[in-house]
């Protein structure tokens, strides 16, 4: 019999609505899953059990009442670490905000919570979302389900993992620069970063304000359309969200890749690409073609300045957001000082972990008055000149088909000691924040060693149905495929 850990959202739901189980059977399950994973899996900072079972236990309530349930009644999420949540520690994996516990809730939480989910806890993540690889947490490192001796990707590292590994049937996760897609495809399963605007930022601790996007990490396409539908919309506590009607995102699923135009980049082949993520991703497009759409190759050339514009202009708003941690307010006060000056800069050297200091410490070089125009001014021109390539190439196509990065997950360790190294993983995602479009990360096969390989699908601004669309083709494809063998 199949286990309740091994069911999907979208089926959890219907399950709960049906009768088949109860809310609290189903929380029961993925927290003693939880409890046998979490010796080897280290994905969760903070576990709720008490408030998961009470607010299942108010799902199981309303139905027996016949009271009409909402459409993630009962399914457990988890919640990366830098989204508030009221009356339970929300650290970022930093000691600068160890003891932090925040009096009010996200609005992405909020709403995954009203439309019937049950939070299960926090996930651990790189310190304030800076990294790729969820090793530079303050209290632990988590290890991918797949092969524990691997990073699970960052920085939402612990988001992917839980659900990989069975903890949750889906996660919310920030995305920077990759921080949901890149571990979405390290450890395969799907995750969404939405158009800019499309998911409220309240209540999100800010690394980078004009790049962070709130999304899911789920099993299935079918399922993150199901929870994106619970986050998009308008929330007058965020200006940058944006007031428009969302439709729902599962209605369109079905419909096929009949008639879709795919453009293929062909910068995203060039070197540093590992051959076997270089052929699935081929793979993918000859599986599209097969399916009805059109691929097509183009030309991406701002590729090779996405990067380096990404890195000066995060490092910019990371130094300036985390301006706030001074030891003053709330969070870690060094013991060791004798006026302001020496509280500022105790607080911050003994609260900060090492790359935390790093895009501080570029971030203020960058802006700094020498060096505005010849760094950041820069950046924000290459900005410019990524988003029209996009916005040229969505014009003419429905989506872009690219890798997530270049290679599968590295061993945990591998490359800690050379910060370029691992900057150099973004190089696939980071242009996908700087334009403000959204991007969907699923499965497209795995390598010679097992490991998942994951494929991205970038649309136009508003295009996740297009996006879900496709990858729901794919996926089904994939899944019959995968039953006749």
């Amino acid at each position: 019999m199949k286990e309740l850990t091994e069911y999907t959202a979208w089926a959890l739901a219907e399950g709960i609505r049906a009768g088949a189980f109860t809310a609290q059977e189903v929380a029961r399950a993925h927290l003693a899953q939880i409890a046998a994973a979490e010796p080897q899996v280290a994905a969760f900072l903070t576990v709720t059990a008490e408030r998961a079972l009470a607010a299942a236990g108010q799902i199981d309530a309303r139905r027996a009442a016949g009271d009409p349930l909402p459409p993630l009644a009962g399914v457990p999420m988890g919640v990366k670490d830098n989204l508030c949540t009221e009356g339970v520690a929300t650290t970022c994996a930093s000691k600068m905000l160890e003891t932090f516990v925040p009096p009010y809730t996200a609005t992405a939480v909020e709403r995954a919570e009203g439309a019937g989910a049950v939070s299960l806890g926090k996930l651990n993540m790189d310190e304030f979302a800076m990294g790729s690889s969820t090793e530079n947490s303050h209290f632990q490192i988590t290890r991918n389900p797949r092969d524990l001796s691997r990073v699970p990707g960052g920085s939402s590292g612990g988001a992917a993992a839980a659900v990989a590994a069975g903890e949750c049937a889906f996660a919310l996760g920030s995305d920077t620069g990759g921080s949901i897609r890149q571990p979405a495809a390290f450890c395969g399963v799907v995750g969404m970063k939405p158009t800019y605007g499309a998911v409220s930022r309240y209540g999100l601790v800010a690394f980078a304000s004009s790049l962070d996007q709130v999304g899911p990490l789920t099993r299935t396409v079918r399922d993150n359309a199901l929870v994106l539908n619970a986050l998009a919309g308008k929330d007058s506590r965020d200006a940058t969200s944006l007031d428009r009607d969302w439709g729902d995102f599962t209605a369109q699923l079905d419909g096929g890749v009949k008639g879709m135009r795919i453009a293929l980049p062909r910068e995203y082949f060039g070197r540093g690409l590992a051959p076997e993520i270089a052929a699935a991703i081929r793979g993918a497009a000859d599986t599209f073609a097969r399916l009805g759409a059109q691929v097509e190759e183009v030309s991406l050339p701002t590729l090779e300045y996405a990067l380096p514009a990404y890195y000066v202009i995060s490092s910019a708003e990371a130094s300036s957001n985390l301006a706030r941690f001074d030891g003053v307010k709330y969070g870690y006060r060094s013991p060791h000082y004798s006026d302001l000056d020496s509280l500022y800069k105790n607080t911050r050297t003994e609260g900060f972990g090492r790359e935390v200091k790093r895009r501080i410490l570029l971030g203020s070089f960058v802006l700094s008055s020498g060096y505005y125009d010849a760094y950041y001014k820069k950046a924000q021109q290459v900005r410019t000149l990524v988003k029209g390539d996009f916005d040229r190439i969505l014009r003419d196509f429905d989506c872009i088909l690219s890798p997530v990065a270049p290679t599968t997950a590295y061993k945990i360790g591998e490359k800690t000691a050379d910060p370029l190294q691992m900057y150099l993983g973004d190089v696939y995602t980071v242009p996908v924040n700087i334009a403000g479009v959204p991007a969907l990360a699923l499965p497209c096969g795995a390598d010679s060693q097992g490991l998942p390989i994951g494929m991205q699908l970038i649309g136009r601004p508003f295009g996740e149905g297009d996006l879900y669309r496709a990858g729901q083709a794919f996926e089904q494809e994939r899944e019959g495929e995968k039953s006749c063998m």
